[in-house]
């Protein structure tokens, strides 16, 4: 009897859970050698274009080994009856998780201590300017889903007054809400960005946003690059108009511009944010099992809402 076939355009790690795929299924990564595919398992930044689609008219299922999809074209996969899975939750805590080191780091100067004592500077006598308080601000998150609400949850633990925006007020929150990011901003001086990416958020912090948060506020950014205006967030930065921001997404990975190479107060990361052994392990598992459950005609454990 022959085995099902799986299309990856990404590895799956740990190498355990990927070795039981591989015994469960024939894996292929030509998409080339594809037209008869009916599973394609794919990341949030890889997605699946208009165009793959086209090349695979069997297709069923795209399993993302993540939460992003705004790579996928989720008008063309609802047209075709196509179904999307993620592997949500597993990996909010370790994001959560990320958005608070972040701005610990921008707040305290962390990274750039770090660069001052490698240069040699501290040994020559050097000063490092002051850094400000990260817990004794006002959180505000912009997403309220499963990341930031684990954050918020995360925040208010240490002792923090948060706020969040959303598309609509959560009945069951704790926090407080406003209604639009830049009402968030003028009340907060912490923002967290943790909305979904795609072209309904792209610029959703923008040059507005960022005067609203003022000179004391930090950004940090572990939702999509798109949803924060690079260009304005470095002249904000480099003008003094915010004092400082932790990104570890960019519009064009791994591409990051110059400006926010050289802006001040700038914690950098690799879009690391899940990158925990813990969270890629739950991950790769929940893929298993959505491609487990795809195949033997069950329930799938995690399905997009895609409208």
């Amino acid at each position: 009897m022959n085995r099902p076939r799986i299309l990856a355009l990404t590895p799956i790690h740990p190498q355990d859970i990927a070795d039981r795929m591989a015994a469960d299924y024939d894996i292929i990564h030509d998409i080339a050698q594809a037209a008869d595919i009916e599973v394609v398992l794919t990341n949030g930044g890889l997605g699946l274009s208009t165009e793959q689609m086209a090349a695979l008219p069997a297709l069923r299922l795209i399993a993302v080994n993540g939460v992003g999809v705004d790579a996928i074209d989720l008008d063309e996969a609802r047209r075709r009856d196509i179904t999307v899975t993620t592997t949500p939750d597993v990996l909010s805590l370790a994001v959560a998780e990320m958005a608070l080191g972040l701005a610990l780091a921008a707040g305290r100067r962390i990274a750039e201590g770090d660069r001052f004592i490698r240069a040699g500077e501290w040994a020559d006598g050097g000063k490092i300017a002051l850094g400000g308080s990260v817990l004794e601000r006002r959180a505000g998150i912009l997403g309220y889903g499963r990341i930031g609400r684990k954050l918020a949850d995360l925040l208010r633990g240490m002792g923090m007054e948060v706020l969040y925006t959303a598309r609509s007020e959560k009945s069951d929150s704790p926090d407080a809400y406003r209604p639009d990011p830049l009402a968030l901003a003028r009340d907060c001086e912490l923002l967290f960005v943790t909305a979904a990416g795609g072209q309904d958020t792209r610029g959703l912090v923008d040059a507005d946003v960022l005067a609203a948060l003022g000179p004391l506020g930090i950004v940090v950014n572990v939702a999509r690059g798109p949803v924060v205006d690079s260009a304005a967030l470095a002249d904000a930065l480099q003008s003094g108009r915010i004092a400082g921001a932790g990104l570890d997404v960019f519009d064009d990975e791994p591409d990051v511009p110059d400006a926010l190479l050289n802006a001040p107060n700038c914690v950098l990361a690799p879009h690391i944010a899940s990158a925990t052994t813990e969270a890629r392990r739950a991950m790769a598992q929940l893929v298993l099992d959505n491609v487990a459950a795809y195949f033997a005609d069950r329930p799938l454990p995690t399905p997009y809402n895609n409208g």
